[in-house]
């Protein structure tokens, strides 16, 4: 009983733990509450949002539904400020996946064929760049930043999938799972305590 007991309390608990979605994934990594964009040894910061949707919310990497959505990259490393930064939206045709890297995008043809959008390179004095795009169908993504520095043929890339209205479902899933195991709990608890009530005083 104290094993079911136990086990029911730890899914509980799991219920408010955070979701997959905390999880980085990609270039994309978390450092004190922000998401990191590593582009070779620079950083710059990652984040989305969905102006018609949810105008006041942002998003590290999987934007929850489709539509409108804003890609704001904002630079952390000052050296970023003096490069050429093109950014590109690619449909994730070959199921790559969260791992995905440059190498496996394939040949430049390739990259270009499953391009959605294209942000031609060029310099961002303020250090910010946005991309807006109108994601019509569910499913997974690829963003790729290019930064290159003026008159040297060093190219420095970082690939961050991303999903979108993928992870609703999963979100959902998750929640009736929680409550089924916080029912479980209830119903442990409360035998538990029943039991104990008609056992007779010492």
């Amino acid at each position: 009983m104290a094993r079911v007991w136990g086990a029911a309390a730890l899914a509980a608990v799991a219920l408010f733990l955070p979701g997959g979605e905390a999880l980085a994934h990609g270039g994309v990594s978390m450092e004190d509450d922000r998401c990191i964009l590593k582009v070779g040894p620079y950083r710059a910061h990652f984040a989305g949002y969905l102006p018609e949707e949810r105008a006041s919310n942002e998003f590290c990497e999987d934007i929850p539904v489709t539509g409108k959505a804003i890609i704001v990259i904002d630079v952390v490393d000052a050296a970023l400020r003096e490069m050429e930064l093109d950014v590109r939206i690619l449909r994730d045709v070959n199921e790559i996946g969260n791992n995905a890297t440059f190498g496996d995008l394939g040949s430049a043809g390739d990259i270009e064929n499953a391009t959605l959008l294209y942000e031609p390179g060029q310099i961002y004095p303020t250090g910010s760049v946005a991309v807006r795009y109108r994601f019509a169908d569910e499913g997974r993504y690829i963003g790729l930043v290019t930064a290159r520095k003026p008159d040297s043929d060093e190219v420095l890339r970082s690939v961050f999938p991303f999903s979108v209205g993928v992870g609703n479902t999963m979100k959902y899933i998750q929640w009736v799972i929680g409550i089924l195991a916080l029912g479980v709990f209830l119903y442990v608890f409360s035998d538990y305590w029943t039991r104990r009530s008609k056992q007779p005083a010492a």
